[in-house]
């Protein structure tokens, strides 16, 4: 049997035809990945705002919670201790504000970390332990007047 002249002379369009559909596959399959994520983004940072407000705090910009946070946490969620003790000593809020020697530890609020809590909770509830762990030896009371 042998092929129609008229498949023989129009050819290029069944593999045209066949590359665009298998280009179309793909680009779908990389936007539906990219979908999924966003929403998945948007959703972790609804429930994050949603916790936020719930515990007295401001609600965040979602946009912002997104591109800092994605799905996973980022930094926080990486090393939630070290993380918050970096951050507080430098942003000086467990100290005394002086610099060089004399600068000393202070009493720092307990809503200073607890909003840190808070976000693992949402992000990564495993990490919430290791979290109180290393923050133990942090001396934090309620030091600010509400």
């Amino acid at each position: 049997m042998s092929r129609t002249r008229f498949a023989s002379e129009h050819r290029w369009v069944y593999i045209g035809a066949i590359v665009i559909l298998l280009a179309m596959v793909v680009i779908g399959l990389i936007q539906f990945r990219s979908v999924k994520q966003n929403n998945d983004t948007y959703a972790k940072a609804q429930e994050l705002s949603k916790e936020l407000v719930a515990a007295g705090y401001p609600a965040p910009d979602i946009d912002v919670v997104e591109q800092l946070l994605g799905t996973d946490g980022g930094a926080v969620c990486e090393d939630p201790g070290s993380t918050l003790k970096r951050a507080l000593w430098n942003v000086q809020q467990l100290s005394n504000g002086a610099t060089g020697p004399g600068q000393r530890p202070v009493i720092g609020d307990t809503r200073a970390v607890e909003l840190e809590r808070i976000v693992l909770q949402v992000y990564c509830p495993d990490k919430v332990d290791e979290f109180d762990e290393d923050i133990d030896d942090l001396d934090t009371r309620e030091t600010v007047k509400r």
